[in-house]
């Protein structure tokens, strides 16, 4: 993909189409089909972009680009985008459709303004700046106005938590309001210990406030996994150490400012109004709710029927050791390996290990469970001492179960970066294959005190969960 930014100013400025990264997801087989014939009646010898993309870009395209084929920036498409990154490059983003008859000098990228920069421009007779829905300043570009190029400023965007708005947090005492991602937060409780400590853990126990800030930090990693996905919270408002409940169903003295999403098709029951998390602030807001542990659908708003992922659950029995679920993690990574599926692991938090593939939207939750069920019932032939296919736990012998029931659109897996109810504040944590074989590995390795520094070492280990859709093959 390519943007238009021009360096200078005046008559004789010249736009140039500046890289801007890819579009991984969001394509059906039709879209694709007709995709690729419209670009291939556009093929070109030379890449359009004014510098060509970096040789070493993604680590696909080798030294010399030749296995690239270019085309002229001739086909205008609309994309949902989960941000951008430092060197200006989309982030998570999502194909919508041909926008047929745009002009693709029009192509320009709009850039967040804070509230306060739109205030004044209004007050000094400059063109108003609205809000988009969600919530967050936007100014759209002037179609002739020279825009020199430059990685957007990371700290106005709403999937971000600015240095001064973490530090007024710290600042800030047992309750008050707190701007954050371009909301008015009202936080409450801030000193009330939410998680007790773990033994061996100096830092003592965990308040609500630095579960708040966790989510802050967190955000920018966490939130591209719940986007455009409605939400069921497990919450704790009596501490993690006490009972929970679940909620589906937002509140009428909910914030108004929320995105929600209401079930259509519901007849049997009234219909839940779901969170749909679409910025930080949602994430603060939830933490001030102690609804840190966050499950995700699989689905997405636009097709809540057809999931995009295919869910395998190492769940550990009463006897299972952690040596013997690593064994099974490993039998999974070996399947897909055979089978070329892309897989995505994380520990739960607890004491599981989870794999999610991410598919294509082709499928129903029946097929899905179909595939991991057949899948699993082969990894579990290998070590039928380790595995229990019984339904209730009483009936399993200690032994684990590999539930592919969870593909069903009812059901959810915890997200990747929730936090779990147990001392320390443990998180369901992204990992990358090869650290099944690490020593030091566990299901609760990190906690909201270690998972930021973590993420900000080795980035987001599933951020292509959300793009490397892929077809199931036969098992």
């Amino acid at each position: 993909m390519g943007v238009y930014e021009t360096d200078e100013s005046g008559p004789d400025a010249v736009p140039r189409l500046r890289f801007a990264g890819k579009i991984g997801s969001g394509f059906t087989a039709r879209a694709r089909a007709s995709l690729r014939r419209r670009l291939d009646e556009l093929a070109a010898d030379a890449p359009p972009f004014d510098p060509p993309p970096p040789r070493d870009y993604r680590g696909r395209w080798g030294g010399d680009l030749a296995n690239v084929t270019w085309v002229r920036p001739e086909l205008v498409i609309r994309a949902e985008l989960g941000g951008w990154s430092r060197d200006g490059l989309v982030r998570h983003g999502a194909f919508k459709g041909v926008e047929a008859g745009h002009e693709p000098l029009e192509v320009t990228r709009e850039r967040a303004v804070e509230t306060r920069a739109a205030v004044k421009a209004v007050e000094a007779g400059l063109p108003a700046v609205l809000p988009d829905e969600s919530g967050t300043p936007a100014a759209r570009l002037q179609r002739s106005a020279p825009v020199p190029f430059s990685p957007p400023p990371t700290h106005l965007h709403p999937w971000s938590a600015t240095a001064d708005e973490i530090e007024l947090l710290e600042r800030m005492g047992r309750q008050g309001a707190w701007h954050v991602g371009g909301v008015e937060l009202k936080l409450t409780n801030l000193d009330k210990v939410i998680f007790p400590p773990r033994a061996s853990d100096p830092g003592g126990p965990i308040t609500k406030r630095e579960l708040i800030r966790y989510f802050a930090l967190i955000a920018p990693a966490m939130l591209p996994h719940l986007a455009e996905r409605p939400l069921n919270l497990h919450r704790f408002p009596d501490g993690a150490d006490a009972p929970g409940f679940w909620q589906k169903a937002l509140r009428p003295t909910d914030p108004k400012w929320l995105r929600r999403w209401r079930e259509v098709w519901v007849e049997a029951r009234e219909a839940n109004e779901h969170v749909v998390a679409d910025g930080v602030a949602t994430l603060c807001w939830l933490g001030n709710q102690a609804a840190f542990e966050i499950h995700a659908w699989t689905s997405r708003l636009d097709a809540p029927w057809r999931p995009t992922f295919a869910l395998i659950d190492i769940d550990p029995g009463t006897t299972t050791t952690w040596d013997e679920t690593l064994v099974l993690a490993r039998l999974f990574r070996t399947a897909l390996e055979h089978l070329g599926v892309r897989g995505y692991p994380k520990v739960t938090g607890q004491r599981g290990i989870q794999i999610w593939v991410p598919i294509l939207p082709n499928y129903d939750h029946g097929q899905t469970s179909d595939w991991v069920e057949k899948l699993s019932r082969a990894v579990g032939a290998v070590v039928p001492d380790l595995v229990s296919w019984e339904w209730s736990k009483g009936a399993r012998g200690g032994r684990a179960r590999l539930d592919y029931t969870q593909n069903a659109s009812i059901k959810t897996l915890v997200a990747p970066y929730a936090v779990r109810p147990a001392p320390g504040a443990p998180v369901s944590a992204p990992i990358a294959w090869d650290e099944l074989d690490d020593p030091d590995l566990r299901p609760d390795r990190w906690t909201i005190r270690t998972l930021p520094d973590r993420v900000a070492a080795v980035g987001d280990l599933f951020a292509g969960a959300q793009t490397d859709l892929q077809e199931l093959p036969p098992v």
